[in-house]
Protein backbone atom coordinates (compact mmCIF):
# COMPACT_ATOMS: atom_id res chain seq x y z
CA UNK A 1 0.00 0.00 0.00
CA UNK A 2 1.65 3.24 -1.16
CA UNK A 3 0.51 5.48 1.68
CA UNK A 4 2.30 8.52 0.24
CA UNK A 5 0.43 8.27 -3.06
CA UNK A 6 -2.89 7.75 -1.23
CA UNK A 7 -2.32 10.86 0.90
CA UNK A 8 -1.38 12.90 -2.20
CA UNK A 9 -4.45 11.75 -4.16
CA UNK A 10 -6.72 12.14 -1.15
CA UNK A 11 -5.82 15.84 -0.92
CA UNK A 12 -7.30 16.22 -4.43
CA UNK A 13 -10.56 14.75 -3.09
CA UNK A 14 -10.60 16.56 0.25
CA UNK A 15 -13.36 15.96 2.79
CA UNK A 16 -15.48 19.01 3.73
CA UNK A 17 -15.15 19.94 7.40
CA UNK A 18 -17.76 18.55 9.77
CA UNK A 19 -19.58 16.38 7.20
CA UNK A 20 -20.72 13.06 8.74
CA UNK A 21 -22.44 10.43 6.59
CA UNK A 22 -23.82 6.96 7.37
CA UNK A 23 -23.65 3.97 4.99
CA UNK A 24 -27.18 2.55 5.04
CA UNK A 25 -29.22 0.06 3.01
CA UNK A 26 -28.92 2.41 0.03
CA UNK A 27 -25.23 3.17 0.60
CA UNK A 28 -24.32 6.86 0.93
CA UNK A 29 -26.72 9.54 -0.33
CA UNK A 30 -26.61 13.31 -0.06
CA UNK A 31 -26.19 16.44 -2.22
CA UNK A 32 -23.84 15.64 -5.11
CA UNK A 33 -21.39 18.46 -4.28
CA UNK A 34 -20.55 16.82 -0.92
CA UNK A 35 -19.61 13.41 -2.33
CA UNK A 36 -16.27 13.72 -4.12
CA UNK A 37 -14.18 12.49 -1.14
CA UNK A 38 -16.68 9.69 -0.45
CA UNK A 39 -16.39 8.40 -4.03
CA UNK A 40 -12.59 8.39 -3.91
CA UNK A 41 -12.62 6.53 -0.61
CA UNK A 42 -15.21 3.97 -1.78
CA UNK A 43 -12.84 3.24 -4.68
CA UNK A 44 -10.17 2.47 -2.06
CA UNK A 45 -12.58 0.33 -0.03
CA UNK A 46 -13.74 -1.62 -3.10
CA UNK A 47 -10.12 -2.60 -3.79
CA UNK A 48 -9.67 -3.85 -0.20
CA UNK A 49 -12.95 -5.82 -0.40
CA UNK A 50 -11.92 -7.29 -3.75
CA UNK A 51 -8.55 -8.39 -2.36
CA UNK A 52 -10.20 -9.89 0.73
CA UNK A 53 -12.86 -11.87 -1.19
CA UNK A 54 -10.58 -12.60 -4.22
CA UNK A 55 -13.57 -11.51 -6.34
CA UNK A 56 -14.81 -8.71 -8.56
CA UNK A 57 -16.58 -5.99 -6.53
CA UNK A 58 -19.05 -3.45 -7.98
CA UNK A 59 -19.40 0.27 -7.31
CA UNK A 60 -22.64 1.95 -8.41
CA UNK A 61 -22.93 5.75 -8.55
CA UNK A 62 -26.63 6.57 -8.09
CA UNK A 63 -29.15 8.10 -5.72
CA UNK A 64 -32.06 6.03 -7.09
CA UNK A 65 -35.40 7.80 -6.47
CA UNK A 66 -33.83 10.90 -4.81
CA UNK A 67 -34.00 14.33 -6.53
CA UNK A 68 -31.64 15.03 -9.45
CA UNK A 69 -29.28 17.24 -7.43
CA UNK A 70 -28.51 14.39 -5.01
CA UNK A 71 -26.18 11.50 -5.70
CA UNK A 72 -24.87 8.47 -3.90
CA UNK A 73 -22.74 5.34 -4.03
CA UNK A 74 -23.07 1.73 -3.01
CA UNK A 75 -20.79 -1.27 -3.20
CA UNK A 76 -21.91 -4.60 -4.62
CA UNK A 77 -20.60 -7.84 -3.09
CA UNK A 78 -19.40 -10.91 -5.09
CA UNK A 79 -22.75 -12.59 -5.79
CA UNK A 80 -24.48 -9.34 -6.69
CA UNK A 81 -25.77 -8.85 -3.16
CA UNK A 82 -25.47 -5.83 -0.87
CA UNK A 83 -22.28 -5.10 1.02
CA UNK A 84 -21.71 -7.24 4.15
CA UNK A 85 -22.74 -5.42 7.40
CA UNK A 86 -19.19 -5.36 8.85
CA UNK A 87 -17.99 -3.62 5.68
CA UNK A 88 -20.85 -1.11 5.88
CA UNK A 89 -19.23 -0.06 9.18
CA UNK A 90 -15.82 0.21 7.47
CA UNK A 91 -17.42 2.34 4.72
CA UNK A 92 -18.90 4.75 7.31
CA UNK A 93 -15.61 4.92 9.21
CA UNK A 94 -13.53 5.57 6.07
CA UNK A 95 -15.95 8.16 4.63
CA UNK A 96 -15.93 10.17 7.88
CA UNK A 97 -12.19 9.99 8.66
CA UNK A 98 -10.34 13.31 8.67
CA UNK A 99 -7.50 13.58 6.14
CA UNK A 100 -4.79 12.99 8.77
CA UNK A 101 -6.52 9.77 9.92
CA UNK A 102 -7.06 8.20 6.50
CA UNK A 103 -3.92 6.07 6.48
CA UNK A 104 -4.62 4.69 9.95
CA UNK A 105 -8.22 3.78 9.05
CA UNK A 106 -7.13 1.97 5.86
CA UNK A 107 -4.49 0.00 7.78
CA UNK A 108 -7.05 -0.81 10.53
CA UNK A 109 -9.52 -2.20 7.98
CA UNK A 110 -6.80 -4.24 6.24
CA UNK A 111 -5.64 -5.74 9.55
CA UNK A 112 -9.11 -6.36 10.98
CA UNK A 113 -10.24 -8.15 7.78
CA UNK A 114 -6.89 -9.91 7.18
CA UNK A 115 -6.62 -8.42 3.68
CA UNK A 116 -3.69 -9.77 1.64
CA UNK A 117 -2.45 -6.54 0.06
CA UNK A 118 -0.45 -8.51 -2.56
CA UNK A 119 -3.68 -10.04 -3.91
CA UNK A 120 -4.97 -8.70 -7.27
CA UNK A 121 -8.13 -6.60 -7.18
CA UNK A 122 -10.81 -5.96 -9.82
CA UNK A 123 -13.64 -3.43 -9.56
CA UNK A 124 -16.51 -2.75 -12.00
CA UNK A 125 -18.22 0.64 -12.02
CA UNK A 126 -21.61 1.86 -13.27
CA UNK A 127 -23.46 5.16 -13.04
CA UNK A 128 -26.93 6.67 -13.57
CA UNK A 129 -27.86 9.64 -15.76
CA UNK A 130 -27.51 12.43 -13.17
CA UNK A 131 -25.39 15.39 -14.38
CA UNK A 132 -22.96 14.77 -11.47
CA UNK A 133 -22.49 11.02 -12.01
CA UNK A 134 -19.70 11.03 -14.62
CA UNK A 135 -17.36 13.22 -12.56
CA UNK A 136 -18.11 11.29 -9.37
CA UNK A 137 -17.43 7.92 -11.01
CA UNK A 138 -14.05 9.30 -12.10
CA UNK A 139 -13.32 9.93 -8.41
CA UNK A 140 -14.11 6.24 -7.74
CA UNK A 141 -11.64 5.28 -10.49
CA UNK A 142 -8.97 7.49 -8.85
CA UNK A 143 -9.45 5.56 -5.60
CA UNK A 144 -9.26 2.18 -7.35
CA UNK A 145 -6.10 2.99 -9.33
CA UNK A 146 -4.12 4.57 -6.46
CA UNK A 147 -4.43 1.27 -4.56
CA UNK A 148 -3.29 -0.68 -7.61
CA UNK A 149 -6.69 -2.14 -8.49
CA UNK A 150 -7.79 -2.99 -12.04
CA UNK A 151 -11.19 -1.74 -13.16
CA UNK A 152 -13.80 -1.83 -15.91
CA UNK A 153 -16.03 1.22 -16.28
CA UNK A 154 -19.38 0.17 -17.76
CA UNK A 155 -20.55 3.78 -17.90
CA UNK A 156 -24.32 4.22 -17.92
CA UNK A 157 -26.14 1.24 -16.35
CA UNK A 158 -29.23 0.58 -14.29
CA UNK A 159 -28.32 -0.44 -10.74
CA UNK A 160 -29.58 -4.03 -11.30
CA UNK A 161 -27.44 -4.31 -14.44
CA UNK A 162 -24.32 -3.59 -12.38
CA UNK A 163 -25.41 -6.27 -9.86
CA UNK A 164 -25.82 -8.64 -12.83
CA UNK A 165 -22.30 -7.84 -14.16
CA UNK A 166 -20.73 -8.57 -10.77
CA UNK A 167 -22.63 -11.86 -10.43
CA UNK A 168 -21.69 -12.96 -13.97
CA UNK A 169 -17.98 -12.19 -13.49
CA UNK A 170 -17.82 -14.08 -10.19
CA UNK A 171 -19.59 -17.20 -11.47
CA UNK A 172 -17.36 -17.67 -14.50
CA UNK A 173 -20.12 -16.83 -16.98
CA UNK A 174 -22.43 -19.60 -15.67
CA UNK A 175 -25.08 -16.98 -14.83
CA UNK A 176 -24.71 -15.09 -18.10
CA UNK A 177 -22.34 -12.89 -20.14
CA UNK A 178 -21.03 -9.86 -18.22
CA UNK A 179 -22.02 -7.39 -20.97
CA UNK A 180 -25.05 -5.19 -21.53
CA UNK A 181 -25.71 -7.25 -24.66
CA UNK A 182 -25.51 -10.45 -22.59
CA UNK A 183 -28.08 -9.04 -20.14
CA UNK A 184 -30.48 -8.08 -22.95
CA UNK A 185 -30.12 -11.44 -24.70
CA UNK A 186 -30.55 -13.58 -21.56
CA UNK A 187 -33.73 -11.83 -20.37
CA UNK A 188 -35.30 -11.36 -23.81
CA UNK A 189 -34.71 -14.96 -24.93
CA UNK A 190 -36.44 -16.28 -21.77
CA UNK A 191 -39.31 -13.79 -22.19
CA UNK A 192 -39.94 -14.60 -25.85
CA UNK A 193 -39.80 -18.37 -25.15
CA UNK A 194 -42.34 -17.95 -22.35
CA UNK A 195 -44.81 -15.75 -24.21
CA UNK A 196 -44.83 -18.18 -27.17
CA UNK A 197 -46.74 -20.51 -24.83
CA UNK A 198 -49.54 -17.96 -24.27
CA UNK A 199 -52.81 -19.06 -25.84
CA UNK A 200 -54.44 -15.62 -25.80
CA UNK A 201 -53.76 -13.33 -28.70
CA UNK A 202 -54.53 -9.74 -29.54
CA UNK A 203 -52.91 -6.46 -28.64
CA UNK A 204 -54.94 -5.86 -25.49
CA UNK A 205 -52.55 -8.06 -23.51
CA UNK A 206 -49.34 -7.07 -25.21
CA UNK A 207 -49.07 -3.30 -24.97
CA UNK A 208 -47.67 -1.48 -21.94
CA UNK A 209 -47.07 2.17 -21.05
CA UNK A 210 -43.84 2.67 -19.07
CA UNK A 211 -42.96 5.77 -17.03
CA UNK A 212 -39.14 5.76 -16.85
CA UNK A 213 -38.81 8.58 -14.23
CA UNK A 214 -36.59 10.53 -16.68
CA UNK A 215 -33.84 8.12 -15.69
CA UNK A 216 -31.48 5.41 -16.91
CA UNK A 217 -34.35 2.91 -17.36
CA UNK A 218 -35.51 4.76 -20.51
CA UNK A 219 -32.10 4.53 -22.13
CA UNK A 220 -31.69 0.82 -21.41
CA UNK A 221 -35.27 -0.18 -22.24
CA UNK A 222 -34.97 1.62 -25.58
CA UNK A 223 -31.77 -0.30 -26.37
CA UNK A 224 -33.42 -3.55 -25.35
CA UNK A 225 -36.95 -3.33 -26.76
CA UNK A 226 -36.20 -4.71 -30.24
CA UNK A 227 -34.99 -7.95 -28.58
CA UNK A 228 -38.44 -8.72 -27.13
CA UNK A 229 -40.76 -6.67 -29.40
CA UNK A 230 -42.45 -9.78 -30.81
CA UNK A 231 -43.79 -10.51 -27.31
CA UNK A 232 -44.49 -7.00 -26.00
CA UNK A 233 -44.88 -3.47 -27.30
CA UNK A 234 -43.72 -0.79 -24.82
CA UNK A 235 -44.47 2.93 -25.01
CA UNK A 236 -41.95 5.00 -23.03
CA UNK A 237 -42.88 8.16 -21.13
CA UNK A 238 -40.69 10.51 -19.07
CA UNK A 239 -37.75 9.21 -21.07
CA UNK A 240 -35.31 11.96 -20.07
CA UNK A 241 -35.65 14.00 -23.26
CA UNK A 242 -37.32 16.71 -21.16
CA UNK A 243 -38.18 16.92 -17.48
CA UNK A 244 -36.06 16.31 -14.39
CA UNK A 245 -35.12 12.93 -12.97
CA UNK A 246 -37.79 11.63 -10.53
CA UNK A 247 -39.67 14.97 -10.61
CA UNK A 248 -43.45 14.36 -10.46
CA UNK A 249 -42.87 10.90 -11.96
CA UNK A 250 -41.37 7.50 -11.18
CA UNK A 251 -42.36 4.60 -8.92
CA UNK A 252 -41.77 6.46 -5.66
CA UNK A 253 -43.95 9.41 -6.73
CA UNK A 254 -46.79 7.15 -7.96
CA UNK A 255 -46.71 4.99 -4.81
CA UNK A 256 -46.58 7.85 -2.30
CA UNK A 257 -49.04 10.19 -4.09
CA UNK A 258 -51.38 7.41 -5.28
CA UNK A 259 -51.75 9.04 -8.69
CA UNK A 260 -50.27 8.67 -12.19
CA UNK A 261 -47.05 10.48 -13.14
CA UNK A 262 -47.09 13.73 -15.05
CA UNK A 263 -46.52 13.39 -18.76
CA UNK A 264 -48.60 10.23 -19.29
CA UNK A 265 -52.16 10.13 -20.60
CA UNK A 266 -54.02 7.02 -19.44
CA UNK A 267 -57.14 5.61 -21.08
CA UNK A 268 -59.40 3.41 -18.97
CA UNK A 269 -58.07 -0.08 -18.23
CA UNK A 270 -54.73 0.54 -19.97
CA UNK A 271 -51.86 -1.27 -18.28
CA UNK A 272 -49.17 1.13 -17.05
CA UNK A 273 -46.06 0.86 -14.89
CA UNK A 274 -43.41 3.15 -13.41
CA UNK A 275 -39.71 2.56 -12.75
CA UNK A 276 -37.69 4.61 -10.29
CA UNK A 277 -34.59 6.64 -11.23
CA UNK A 278 -32.13 3.72 -11.32
CA UNK A 279 -34.68 1.08 -12.44
CA UNK A 280 -34.63 -1.22 -9.41
CA UNK A 281 -38.29 -0.65 -8.43
CA UNK A 282 -41.53 -1.08 -10.32
CA UNK A 283 -45.21 -0.46 -9.59
CA UNK A 284 -48.21 -1.04 -11.89
CA UNK A 285 -51.46 0.96 -12.10
CA UNK A 286 -54.51 1.70 -14.24
CA UNK A 287 -57.65 3.86 -14.38
CA UNK A 288 -60.97 2.01 -14.24
CA UNK A 289 -63.98 2.87 -16.44
CA UNK A 290 -65.05 5.53 -13.90
CA UNK A 291 -61.63 7.20 -13.99
CA UNK A 292 -60.57 5.95 -10.55
CA UNK A 293 -56.84 5.30 -10.07
CA UNK A 294 -55.79 1.78 -8.98
CA UNK A 295 -52.24 1.12 -7.75
CA UNK A 296 -50.79 -2.40 -7.95
CA UNK A 297 -47.82 -2.34 -5.59
CA UNK A 298 -45.13 -4.79 -4.48
CA UNK A 299 -47.58 -6.90 -2.43
CA UNK A 300 -49.74 -7.70 -5.47
CA UNK A 301 -46.66 -8.24 -7.64
CA UNK A 302 -45.31 -10.80 -5.12
CA UNK A 303 -48.74 -12.48 -5.02
CA UNK A 304 -48.97 -12.82 -8.82
CA UNK A 305 -45.45 -14.21 -9.13
CA UNK A 306 -45.48 -16.62 -6.17
CA UNK A 307 -48.95 -17.96 -7.07
CA UNK A 308 -47.79 -18.69 -10.62
CA UNK A 309 -44.61 -20.39 -9.41
CA UNK A 310 -46.66 -22.52 -7.00
CA UNK A 311 -49.02 -23.56 -9.83
CA UNK A 312 -46.06 -24.64 -12.02
CA UNK A 313 -44.53 -26.64 -9.16
CA UNK A 314 -47.85 -28.43 -8.55
CA UNK A 315 -48.13 -29.18 -12.28
CA UNK A 316 -44.71 -30.81 -12.50
CA UNK A 317 -45.16 -32.57 -9.15
CA UNK A 318 -42.15 -30.96 -7.44
CA UNK A 319 -42.48 -30.43 -3.70
CA UNK A 320 -39.96 -27.62 -3.40
CA UNK A 321 -40.03 -25.28 -0.46
CA UNK A 322 -41.35 -21.89 -1.61
CA UNK A 323 -41.75 -18.88 0.67
CA UNK A 324 -42.85 -15.26 0.34
CA UNK A 325 -41.03 -12.70 2.47
CA UNK A 326 -42.80 -9.49 3.48
CA UNK A 327 -42.32 -6.67 6.00
CA UNK A 328 -44.81 -5.45 8.60
CA UNK A 329 -46.02 -2.88 6.02
CA UNK A 330 -47.40 -5.57 3.70
CA UNK A 331 -51.18 -5.32 3.49
CA UNK A 332 -52.96 -7.91 5.65
CA UNK A 333 -55.16 -8.94 2.70
CA UNK A 334 -52.11 -10.02 0.70
CA UNK A 335 -50.82 -12.14 3.60
CA UNK A 336 -54.23 -13.77 4.08
CA UNK A 337 -54.67 -14.46 0.34
CA UNK A 338 -51.24 -16.10 0.07
CA UNK A 339 -51.61 -18.22 3.21
CA UNK A 340 -55.29 -19.17 3.01
CA UNK A 341 -56.09 -19.24 -0.73
CA UNK A 342 -52.76 -20.03 -2.40
CA UNK A 343 -51.39 -22.05 0.56
CA UNK A 344 -48.02 -20.32 0.18
CA UNK A 345 -46.13 -19.74 3.46
CA UNK A 346 -45.39 -16.09 4.30
CA UNK A 347 -42.57 -14.82 6.51
CA UNK A 348 -42.03 -11.34 7.91
CA UNK A 349 -38.70 -9.55 8.40
CA UNK A 350 -37.55 -6.14 9.52
CA UNK A 351 -37.93 -3.30 7.00
CA UNK A 352 -35.07 -3.02 4.48
CA UNK A 353 -34.26 -5.03 1.35
CA UNK A 354 -31.18 -6.68 2.84
CA UNK A 355 -33.34 -8.36 5.53
CA UNK A 356 -35.83 -9.63 2.93
CA UNK A 357 -33.08 -10.85 0.59
CA UNK A 358 -31.31 -12.72 3.39
CA UNK A 359 -34.52 -14.49 4.49
CA UNK A 360 -35.50 -15.36 0.89
CA UNK A 361 -32.17 -17.20 0.48
CA UNK A 362 -33.34 -19.78 3.07
CA UNK A 363 -35.87 -21.33 0.64
CA UNK A 364 -35.62 -23.41 -2.52
CA UNK A 365 -37.61 -20.55 -4.08
CA UNK A 366 -37.88 -17.27 -2.15
CA UNK A 367 -40.01 -14.37 -3.43
CA UNK A 368 -39.72 -10.96 -1.81
CA UNK A 369 -41.11 -7.54 -2.63
CA UNK A 370 -41.39 -4.44 -0.52
CA UNK A 371 -44.67 -2.56 -0.99
CA UNK A 372 -42.60 0.13 -2.84
CA UNK A 373 -41.99 -2.32 -5.70
CA UNK A 374 -38.41 -3.39 -4.94
CA UNK A 375 -38.03 -7.15 -5.11
CA UNK A 376 -37.27 -10.35 -6.98
CA UNK A 377 -37.43 -14.15 -6.78
CA UNK A 378 -34.41 -16.19 -5.72
CA UNK A 379 -33.83 -19.79 -6.80
CA UNK A 380 -31.23 -22.02 -5.13
CA UNK A 381 -28.61 -23.59 -7.40
CA UNK A 382 -29.96 -27.06 -6.57
CA UNK A 383 -33.43 -25.99 -7.76
CA UNK A 384 -32.04 -24.63 -11.04
CA UNK A 385 -30.33 -27.97 -11.71
CA UNK A 386 -33.45 -29.96 -10.75
CA UNK A 387 -35.78 -27.90 -12.99
CA UNK A 388 -33.38 -28.13 -15.96
CA UNK A 389 -33.31 -31.92 -15.58
CA UNK A 390 -37.13 -32.04 -15.26
CA UNK A 391 -37.49 -30.03 -18.47
CA UNK A 392 -35.60 -32.79 -20.32
CA UNK A 393 -37.12 -35.89 -18.67
CA UNK A 394 -40.82 -35.35 -17.92
CA UNK A 395 -43.73 -36.26 -20.20
CA UNK A 396 -45.25 -33.58 -22.45
CA UNK A 397 -47.53 -31.48 -20.22
CA UNK A 398 -45.19 -31.62 -17.24
CA UNK A 399 -42.20 -30.90 -19.45
CA UNK A 400 -43.93 -27.78 -20.77
CA UNK A 401 -44.48 -26.52 -17.18
CA UNK A 402 -40.85 -27.33 -16.26
CA UNK A 403 -39.64 -25.45 -19.36
CA UNK A 404 -41.75 -22.44 -18.31
CA UNK A 405 -40.19 -22.56 -14.86
CA UNK A 406 -36.72 -22.75 -16.41
CA UNK A 407 -37.50 -19.63 -18.48
CA UNK A 408 -38.82 -17.81 -15.40
CA UNK A 409 -35.56 -18.59 -13.57
CA UNK A 410 -33.57 -17.13 -16.48
CA UNK A 411 -35.84 -14.11 -16.62
CA UNK A 412 -35.28 -13.02 -13.04
CA UNK A 413 -32.22 -10.95 -12.20
CA UNK A 414 -31.61 -12.91 -9.02
CA UNK A 415 -28.77 -10.64 -8.00
CA UNK A 416 -31.13 -7.78 -7.17
CA UNK A 417 -34.59 -6.28 -7.56
CA UNK A 418 -34.74 -5.21 -11.21
CA UNK A 419 -37.59 -3.20 -12.74
CA UNK A 420 -36.91 -4.42 -16.32
CA UNK A 421 -36.65 -8.08 -15.29
CA UNK A 422 -39.73 -7.85 -13.03
CA UNK A 423 -41.73 -6.12 -15.80
CA UNK A 424 -40.96 -8.94 -18.26
CA UNK A 425 -41.87 -11.62 -15.69
CA UNK A 426 -45.18 -9.88 -14.89
CA UNK A 427 -46.04 -9.38 -18.58
CA UNK A 428 -45.26 -13.03 -19.33
CA UNK A 429 -47.43 -14.30 -16.44
CA UNK A 430 -50.38 -12.04 -17.40
CA UNK A 431 -50.16 -13.28 -21.00
CA UNK A 432 -49.85 -16.96 -19.98
CA UNK A 433 -52.79 -16.74 -17.58
CA UNK A 434 -54.85 -14.53 -19.91
CA UNK A 435 -55.31 -11.97 -17.13
CA UNK A 436 -56.21 -8.34 -17.65
CA UNK A 437 -54.80 -5.74 -15.28
CA UNK A 438 -58.23 -5.46 -13.59
CA UNK A 439 -58.43 -9.23 -13.03
CA UNK A 440 -54.97 -9.18 -11.48
CA UNK A 441 -55.98 -6.30 -9.23
CA UNK A 442 -59.14 -8.20 -8.19
CA UNK A 443 -57.23 -11.21 -6.76
CA UNK A 444 -57.86 -9.60 -3.38
CA UNK A 445 -58.87 -6.16 -2.07
CA UNK A 446 -56.38 -4.27 0.06
CA UNK A 447 -57.49 -3.44 3.59
CA UNK A 448 -57.76 0.33 4.12
CA UNK A 449 -54.68 1.60 5.96
CA UNK A 450 -53.04 4.75 7.28
CA UNK A 451 -49.43 5.69 8.01
CA UNK A 452 -48.56 8.56 10.37
CA UNK A 453 -45.46 10.03 12.02
CA UNK A 454 -45.13 11.18 15.65
CA UNK A 455 -42.29 13.50 16.67
CA UNK A 456 -40.42 12.37 19.79
CA UNK A 457 -37.45 13.70 21.74
CA UNK A 458 -35.47 10.48 21.18
CA UNK A 459 -36.59 7.68 18.84
CA UNK A 460 -34.33 5.21 20.69
CA UNK A 461 -36.89 4.94 23.51
CA UNK A 462 -38.83 2.68 21.11
CA UNK A 463 -37.44 -0.82 20.66
CA UNK A 464 -39.24 -3.59 18.80
CA UNK A 465 -39.29 -7.35 18.32
CA UNK A 466 -41.09 -9.87 16.10
CA UNK A 467 -39.94 -8.21 12.82
CA UNK A 468 -40.86 -4.75 14.20
CA UNK A 469 -44.49 -5.75 14.80
CA UNK A 470 -44.34 -5.47 18.60
CA UNK A 471 -42.97 -2.70 20.81
CA UNK A 472 -40.79 -3.89 23.70
CA UNK A 473 -40.16 -0.42 25.15
CA UNK A 474 -41.38 1.95 26.50
CA UNK A 475 -43.36 -0.09 29.08
CA UNK A 476 -47.10 -0.16 28.51
CA UNK A 477 -47.04 0.94 24.86
CA UNK A 478 -47.66 -2.50 23.30
CA UNK A 479 -50.45 -3.19 25.81
CA UNK A 480 -52.08 0.13 24.83
CA UNK A 481 -51.81 -0.77 21.10
CA UNK A 482 -53.32 -4.22 21.75
CA UNK A 483 -56.31 -2.66 23.55
CA UNK A 484 -56.90 -0.17 20.71
CA UNK A 485 -56.68 -2.85 18.00
CA UNK A 486 -59.43 -4.87 19.74
CA UNK A 487 -61.92 -2.03 19.09
CA UNK A 488 -61.86 -2.48 15.27
CA UNK A 489 -62.59 -5.28 12.79
CA UNK A 490 -59.80 -6.92 10.72
CA UNK A 491 -57.39 -4.52 12.37
CA UNK A 492 -53.75 -4.42 13.29
CA UNK A 493 -51.26 -1.68 14.14
CA UNK A 494 -47.57 -1.37 14.88
CA UNK A 495 -45.02 1.35 15.60
CA UNK A 496 -41.32 1.53 14.76
CA UNK A 497 -38.61 4.17 15.12
CA UNK A 498 -37.48 5.91 11.94
CA UNK A 499 -34.00 4.98 10.79
CA UNK A 500 -33.03 8.57 10.05
CA UNK A 501 -34.94 11.10 12.18
CA UNK A 502 -36.49 11.45 15.66
CA UNK A 503 -39.94 10.33 14.63
CA UNK A 504 -41.92 7.18 15.30
CA UNK A 505 -43.74 5.67 12.33
CA UNK A 506 -47.29 4.42 12.97
CA UNK A 507 -49.10 1.94 10.71
CA UNK A 508 -52.73 0.88 11.11
CA UNK A 509 -55.20 -1.06 8.99
CA UNK A 510 -58.84 -2.02 9.50
CA UNK A 511 -62.01 -2.99 7.64
CA UNK A 512 -62.85 0.61 6.65
CA UNK A 513 -60.80 3.75 5.93
CA UNK A 514 -62.58 5.54 8.78
CA UNK A 515 -61.62 2.79 11.24
CA UNK A 516 -58.00 2.69 9.96
CA UNK A 517 -57.76 6.49 10.37
CA UNK A 518 -59.20 6.40 13.91
CA UNK A 519 -56.94 3.54 14.95
CA UNK A 520 -53.82 5.27 13.54
CA UNK A 521 -54.74 8.48 15.41
CA UNK A 522 -55.33 6.69 18.72
CA UNK A 523 -52.03 4.78 18.42
CA UNK A 524 -50.28 8.10 17.66
CA UNK A 525 -51.68 9.54 20.89
CA UNK A 526 -50.44 6.52 22.85
CA UNK A 527 -46.95 6.98 21.32
CA UNK A 528 -47.01 10.71 22.11
CA UNK A 529 -47.95 10.06 25.77
CA UNK A 530 -45.72 7.04 26.46
CA UNK A 531 -42.67 7.64 24.23
CA UNK A 532 -41.84 11.29 24.91
CA UNK A 533 -43.74 13.10 22.16
CA UNK A 534 -42.72 16.71 21.48
CA UNK A 535 -44.50 19.63 19.83
CA UNK A 536 -48.23 19.58 19.20
CA UNK A 537 -50.26 16.52 20.20
CA UNK A 538 -51.39 14.45 17.19
CA UNK A 539 -54.66 15.80 15.81
CA UNK A 540 -57.43 13.74 14.16
CA UNK A 541 -58.27 14.34 10.52
CA UNK A 542 -56.21 13.69 7.38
Amino acid sequence: MDLGAITKYSALHAKPNGLILQYGTAGFRTKAEHLDHVMFRMGLLAVLRSKQTKSTIGVMVTASHNPEEDNGVKLVDPLGEMLAPSWEEHATCLANAEEQDMQRVLIDISEKEAVNLQQDAFVVIGRDTRPSSEKLSQSVIDGVTVLGGQFHDYGLLTTPQLHYMVYCRNTGGRYGKATVEGYYQKLSKAFVELTKQASCSGDEYRSLKVDCANGIGALKLREMEHYFSQGLSVQLFNDGSKGKLNHLCGADFVKSHQKPPQGMEIKSNERCCSFDGDADRIVYYYHDADGHFHLIDGDKIATLISSFLKELLVEIGESLNIGVVQTAYANGSSTRYLEEVMKVPVYCTKTGVKHLHHKAQEFDIGVYFEANGHGTALFSTAVEMKIKQSAEQLEDKKRKAAKMLENIIDLFNQAAGDAISDMLVIEAILALKGLTVQQWDALYTDLPNRQLKVQVADRRVISTTNAERQAVTPPGLQEAINDLVKKYKLSRAFVRPSGTEDVVRVYAEADSQESADHLAHEVSLAVFQLAGGIGERPQPGF
